[in-house]
């Protein structure tokens, strides 16, 4: 007050204005807590005309005291989603213009590439293209240095000195095949845009990158047909070798969150009903006590791996009514070790479903009665620009709409494994 007229911003406010614990419950943190009671009382203490404006940021609001919340004081939220594919076309504007860029850089296409990234991400990849191209002696940046960029951002650093065993080698080019035909065979599945052989990161030695829909509503099929892509790698492993591996890791976590959260979250089984058990308020009372009986709870565990053991059935059918093409792709990969768009075109056709790509959506403009035929139609020199990295957009299926999602090409423990 005595330095009014000011503002006052308070960043991660959640350190201090977490949810105050009820009685003795355990994690109960008193020093906090009186500073989350000292800070109240002198938000109340300011007037309308005090001349003072209080800021705060945080990326968990859902962990905040209500009280906090409360009219008086932080009463007006604004909320900052991660850009859109126009968002970040503007972003990747501004980042490149003080970098000397070859002629076949455009920052729309790289927009379309990176799906889900924030600003600080997307001045990370400007930031790695122009150290690729410095270290490349290269005058600009080109669409390779980007594409490199990208990878590293996604995937991590390349490991260049990870020896693996051929059979290991062979095992991870099944792997990511499985992948990629069941991306490539499903309709609602997002198709596959690259695969790589080649370790990158902690733990990872293999991964499928795709081009993701920017949409936030699902339907059931599309939700099991993403669960069906991402068994299609242990289902691969198991018709060629007649064993699985722990490769598994990332996608096994990712389709037990989906399928829970077709039972429980968005009241998509016929046994359980139209019921949702999710707490989007993250209130206390859902941290120690099941809002359902033991009862329920077995049944939500019968429907969740009968969801997941139906998915795993329909992905190694898919795959078995594809073995040449999951032969011809695991074989390509093996000699080539990265494979993009335009080589699954050439090895097993396209598409069967007729689409718009973002890249495509984005350039056409807003007319979505348009087919892919016509805008191929209208942008030749298009189609080659989409076959690079992509990574899930800011929301993930099987995960609530008001959450974000997280990438699955994340390192485990000391076990390496297959993304």
């Amino acid at each position: 007050k005595a330095k009014a007229p000011c503002i006052i911003f308070i960043d991660e406010i959640d350190a201090i204005g977490r949810h105050r614990s009820r009685g003795q419950q355990p994690g109960g943190n008193d020093e906090r807590e009186n500073t989350l009671n000292s800070l109240l009382v002198e938000m109340d203490g300011f007037a309308t005309d005090s001349g003072v404006i209080i800021l705060a940021a945080t990326n968990r609001p859902d962990t905040l005291d209500s009280a906090l919340l409360r009219p008086g004081r932080f009463d007006r939220q604004i909320s900052i989603d991660k850009p859109d594919i126009n968002g970040r076309t503007e972003i990747f504007d501004v980042h490149l213009k003080p970098i000397t860029l070859s002629a076949d850089v455009d920052a729309r296409n790289l927009a379309a590439q990176t799906p889900g990234f924030a600003g600080a991400e997307i001045a990370n990849v400007c930031n790695e293209a122009a150290l690729i191209a410095a270290r490349r002696n290269k005058k600009a940046v080109d669409q390779q240095d980007f594409n490199d960029a990208i990878d590293r951002v996604i995937g991590g650093l390349e490991k260049k000195n990870k020896i693996i065993s051929p059979g290991e080698k062979k095992i991870v080019a099944y792997h990511e095949a499985g992948h990629a035909v069941a991306g490539w065979f499903l309709e609602h599945a997002d198709p596959l845009v690259k695969v790589s052989i080649v370790p990158r990161g902690v733990a990872a030695l293999g991964y499928a990158q795709y081009l993701p829909k920017e949409q936030f509503l699902y339907t059931t099929e599309q939700l099991i047909d993403e669960m069906c892509m991402a068994l299609g790698g242990r289902a691969a492993e198991e018709l060629v070798f007649g064993k699985i591996s722990t490769g598994a890791l990332s996608d096994l976590e990712r389709i037990t969150k989906m399928a829970y959260s077709i039972v429980t979250m968005y009241g998509m089984n016929a046994k359980i009903g139209n019921v949702s058990f999710y707490d989007s308020k993250q209130s206390s009372e859902y941290s120690f006590n099941k809002p359902y009986s033991e009862a329920t709870a077995e049944t939500i565990d019968n429907e969740v791996r009968a969801i997941i053991d139906a998915a795993y059935q329909r992905t190694k059918k898919l795959l078995t009514d594809k073995g040449p093409e999951l032969e011809i792709i695991a074989q390509e990969l093996l000699q080539k070790e990265i494979l993009f768009q335009s080589d699954l075109e050439r090895l097993v056709g396209k598409r069967p479903f007729e689409e718009l790509t973002t890249y495509q959506a984005h350039t056409a403009g807003t007319d979505r009665s348009k087919t892919k035929s016509e805008v191929d139609h209208e942008h030749p020199q298009e189609r080659g620009l989409t076959e690079h990295p992509e990574q899930q957009e800011g929301h993930v299926p099987g995960t609530p709409l008001t959450g974000n999602g997280s990438s699955a090409d994340q390192s485990t423990s000391a076990n390496s494994r297959i993304a």
